[in-house]
Protein backbone atom coordinates (compact mmCIF):
# COMPACT_ATOMS: atom_id res chain seq x y z
CA UNK A 1 0.00 0.00 0.00
CA UNK A 2 1.16 3.15 -0.85
CA UNK A 3 1.56 6.10 1.89
CA UNK A 4 0.32 10.06 0.37
CA UNK A 5 2.47 12.45 0.79
CA UNK A 6 1.36 14.75 3.69
CA UNK A 7 2.32 18.45 2.76
CA UNK A 8 3.31 20.63 5.79
CA UNK A 9 4.68 23.59 6.53
CA UNK A 10 8.20 23.82 8.53
CA UNK A 11 6.34 25.19 11.26
CA UNK A 12 3.65 22.71 11.26
CA UNK A 13 6.38 19.81 10.53
CA UNK A 14 8.49 21.21 14.21
CA UNK A 15 5.15 21.60 16.50
CA UNK A 16 4.77 17.35 15.16
CA UNK A 17 8.30 16.66 16.17
CA UNK A 18 7.77 18.24 19.27
CA UNK A 19 4.38 16.60 19.84
CA UNK A 20 5.74 13.36 19.17
CA UNK A 21 8.77 13.73 21.60
CA UNK A 22 6.78 14.95 24.90
CA UNK A 23 4.83 11.84 24.15
CA UNK A 24 7.74 9.95 23.99
CA UNK A 25 9.12 11.40 26.84
CA UNK A 26 7.17 13.22 29.35
CA UNK A 27 3.98 11.48 28.87
CA UNK A 28 5.66 7.89 28.64
CA UNK A 29 7.13 8.71 32.04
CA UNK A 30 3.45 9.79 33.34
CA UNK A 31 1.79 6.70 32.49
CA UNK A 32 4.36 4.65 33.78
CA UNK A 33 4.16 5.84 37.17
CA UNK A 34 0.70 5.59 37.23
CA UNK A 35 0.79 1.40 35.96
CA UNK A 36 3.47 1.24 38.78
CA UNK A 37 1.10 2.92 41.53
CA UNK A 38 -1.80 0.72 40.58
CA UNK A 39 0.12 -1.91 41.02
CA UNK A 40 0.58 -1.18 43.52
CA UNK A 41 -2.76 -1.73 44.66
CA UNK A 42 -2.55 -5.18 44.35
CA UNK A 43 -5.67 -7.61 42.93
CA UNK A 44 -5.16 -6.09 38.90
CA UNK A 45 -8.54 -8.53 38.07
CA UNK A 46 -10.33 -5.32 39.87
CA UNK A 47 -7.88 -3.19 39.32
CA UNK A 48 -9.28 0.22 37.55
CA UNK A 49 -6.63 2.83 37.83
CA UNK A 50 -4.84 -0.10 36.17
CA UNK A 51 -6.89 -1.12 33.92
CA UNK A 52 -7.21 2.96 32.73
CA UNK A 53 -3.24 3.36 32.76
CA UNK A 54 -2.83 0.54 30.64
CA UNK A 55 -5.94 1.76 27.73
CA UNK A 56 -4.04 5.59 28.44
CA UNK A 57 -0.51 3.63 27.67
CA UNK A 58 -2.01 1.97 24.51
CA UNK A 59 -3.68 5.37 23.41
CA UNK A 60 -0.55 6.80 23.83
CA UNK A 61 1.55 4.69 21.78
CA UNK A 62 -1.02 4.56 19.21
CA UNK A 63 -0.39 7.83 18.70
CA UNK A 64 3.38 8.16 18.57
CA UNK A 65 2.92 5.73 16.14
CA UNK A 66 0.43 7.67 13.89
CA UNK A 67 2.68 10.93 14.53
CA UNK A 68 6.15 8.76 13.33
CA UNK A 69 4.06 7.46 9.99
CA UNK A 70 2.96 11.51 9.75
CA UNK A 71 6.66 12.91 9.42
CA UNK A 72 7.97 10.25 7.74
CA UNK A 73 5.70 11.16 4.89
CA UNK A 74 5.74 14.36 4.95
CA UNK A 75 6.47 16.67 2.77
CA UNK A 76 7.80 20.31 3.42
CA UNK A 77 6.33 22.99 1.62
CA UNK A 78 9.31 24.99 0.33
CA UNK A 79 7.71 28.70 1.06
CA UNK A 80 10.47 30.06 -1.03
CA UNK A 81 8.73 28.21 -4.50
CA UNK A 82 5.11 29.56 -3.20
CA UNK A 83 4.63 32.08 -5.51
CA UNK A 84 1.48 34.67 -5.49
CA UNK A 85 -0.12 33.76 -9.37
CA UNK A 86 -2.17 30.76 -8.47
CA UNK A 87 -3.41 29.25 -5.10
CA UNK A 88 -1.35 26.77 -3.57
CA UNK A 89 -0.94 25.22 0.00
CA UNK A 90 1.08 27.75 2.14
CA UNK A 91 -1.04 30.57 0.37
CA UNK A 92 -3.60 33.27 2.03
CA UNK A 93 -6.65 33.90 -0.07
CA UNK A 94 -8.94 36.42 0.28
CA UNK A 95 -12.25 36.02 -1.77
CA UNK A 96 -15.85 36.99 -1.80
CA UNK A 97 -19.06 35.09 -1.10
CA UNK A 98 -20.68 36.08 -4.29
CA UNK A 99 -24.34 35.09 -3.10
CA UNK A 100 -23.43 37.24 1.10
CA UNK A 101 -21.40 39.89 -0.34
CA UNK A 102 -19.05 38.87 2.15
CA UNK A 103 -15.37 38.76 2.35
CA UNK A 104 -13.45 35.77 3.91
CA UNK A 105 -9.64 34.98 3.76
CA UNK A 106 -8.63 31.22 4.24
CA UNK A 107 -5.00 30.17 4.59
CA UNK A 108 -4.34 26.58 2.45
CA UNK A 109 -2.70 24.09 4.26
CA UNK A 110 -1.52 20.64 4.22
CA UNK A 111 -4.37 18.31 5.88
CA UNK A 112 -2.82 18.00 9.55
CA UNK A 113 -2.40 21.84 10.00
CA UNK A 114 -5.76 22.79 9.71
CA UNK A 115 -7.02 25.29 12.72
CA UNK A 116 -10.48 26.72 11.63
CA UNK A 117 -10.21 28.92 14.51
CA UNK A 118 -7.25 30.85 12.67
CA UNK A 119 -9.01 30.27 9.38
CA UNK A 120 -6.55 27.38 8.28
CA UNK A 121 -8.27 25.21 6.04
CA UNK A 122 -6.75 22.00 4.07
CA UNK A 123 -5.78 21.75 0.76
CA UNK A 124 -7.94 18.14 0.31
CA UNK A 125 -11.31 20.11 1.81
CA UNK A 126 -13.93 20.95 -0.45
CA UNK A 127 -12.93 25.29 -0.41
CA UNK A 128 -9.69 24.19 -0.40
CA UNK A 129 -9.48 21.99 -3.24
CA UNK A 130 -11.65 24.29 -5.21
CA UNK A 131 -9.46 26.93 -4.86
CA UNK A 132 -6.15 25.30 -5.86
CA UNK A 133 -5.22 26.46 -8.65
CA UNK A 134 -7.38 29.70 -9.25
CA UNK A 135 -6.28 32.62 -9.88
CA UNK A 136 -6.93 36.37 -9.25
CA UNK A 137 -10.22 37.76 -10.06
CA UNK A 138 -10.86 34.07 -10.81
CA UNK A 139 -14.76 32.69 -9.96
CA UNK A 140 -14.87 29.23 -8.59
CA UNK A 141 -17.25 26.77 -7.08
CA UNK A 142 -17.52 24.80 -4.17
CA UNK A 143 -19.50 21.98 -3.87
CA UNK A 144 -20.53 21.82 -0.11
CA UNK A 145 -22.72 19.87 2.07
CA UNK A 146 -25.46 23.41 1.87
CA UNK A 147 -24.97 23.15 -1.63
CA UNK A 148 -23.08 25.21 -4.49
CA UNK A 149 -20.78 28.54 -2.91
CA UNK A 150 -19.56 30.82 -5.62
CA UNK A 151 -16.42 32.57 -4.61
CA UNK A 152 -14.02 35.32 -6.32
CA UNK A 153 -10.47 35.46 -5.33
CA UNK A 154 -9.92 38.81 -4.29
CA UNK A 155 -5.80 38.32 -3.59
CA UNK A 156 -3.49 35.53 -3.00
CA UNK A 157 -0.58 36.22 -0.66
CA UNK A 158 2.48 34.16 1.29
Amino acid sequence: MEEKEILLTQEGYDNLEHELETLRTERRTEIAERIKVALGFGDLSENSEYDEAKNAQAENETKIAELENKLRHAKIIDESEIDTKTVQVGNTVKVLDMEYNDELEYTIVGSTEVDLAQNKISNESPIGAALLGAKKNQEVEVAAPAGTIKYKILSITK
